[in-house]
């Protein structure tokens, strides 16, 4: 098994489709993207502290454990936001780019 959760009922909402990290998933319309992510994965992002892969932690938008980013760099909590079809979803945080103020 690859994904953390396992649907087990509740299986005739719309499927919308989404990037995670580059790879097309089909989730249900109206799943959060946390339901989303660990249906299809083993875990949401890595910390960006080096301390590994996290799953999220309160599940209610408390937390900073739930963080994800937009293939362009938004900063999205997973556990509140709803899919949306044609996202691109990143599980690791892009780089940080400063502008060059000498170039």
């Amino acid at each position: 098994m690859s994904q953390r959760f396992v649907r087990l009922a509740e299986e005739t909402r719309t499927r919308v489709r989404i990037l995670i990290d580059g790879e097309m998933a089909a989730v249900l319309a109206g799943d959060t993207l946390m339901v989303a992510l660990l249906n299809n994965t083993r875990h949401l992002r890595e910390s960006e502290f080096g301390d590994g892969k996290r799953a999220g932690f309160c599940l209610m938008g408390a937390c900073q454990d739930c963080w994800v980013w937009t293939a362009d760099g938004h900063r999205l909590r997973a556990c509140t936001t709803a899919v949306e079809e044609g996202m691109h979803i990143v599980t690791h945080q892009p780089e940080a780019t400063w502008p060059n103020r000498h170039a």
